[in-house]
């Protein structure tokens, strides 16, 4: 499995064609508490860049944006009963929606674990 990053502070797992997305580690020491998450519907085709999930914290809303094309074809239930998961646990537990790959040479314009760390450190 390869582990891929965003300049918007998504990470996702590709394992074949399915893609776990959630945000990272710094998102949400950015965000602060997080109350709320707004998953996508299973079934939602997305585009990369467009607009895919909606995560609230004491702090402000953020949208969460489709890495990759494709279509959502499951969504974190657990978040509903504990959004904070997406706090305690961002790269894991917390993660946000699994999708499709729907194109993988968009994998190409993603950051690897380091270059993440680099963009991130720049800030």
């Amino acid at each position: 499995m390869a582990r891929y990053f965003t300049e918007e502070h998504e990470w996702l797992d590709v394992d074949g064609d399915t893609v776990t997305v959630g945000i990272t580690d710094f998102a949400q020491g950015q965000l602060g508490d997080i109350v709320f998450v707004e998953l996508p519907a299973v079934g939602l085709d997305l585009t990369q860049g467009g607009d895919a999930a909606v995560v609230e914290s004491v702090k402000a809303a953020s949208d969460i944006y489709a890495p990759v094309d494709g279509t959502v074809s499951e969504a974190n239930d657990a978040l509903d009963a504990d959004p904070a998961l997406a706090n305690s646990d961002p790269e894991g537990e917390g993660w946000f929606f699994r999708m499709s790959l729907g194109d993988a040479s968009q994998l190409g314009g993603l950051m690897d674990a380091a270059a993440y760390k680099n963009f991130c450190d720049n800030l």
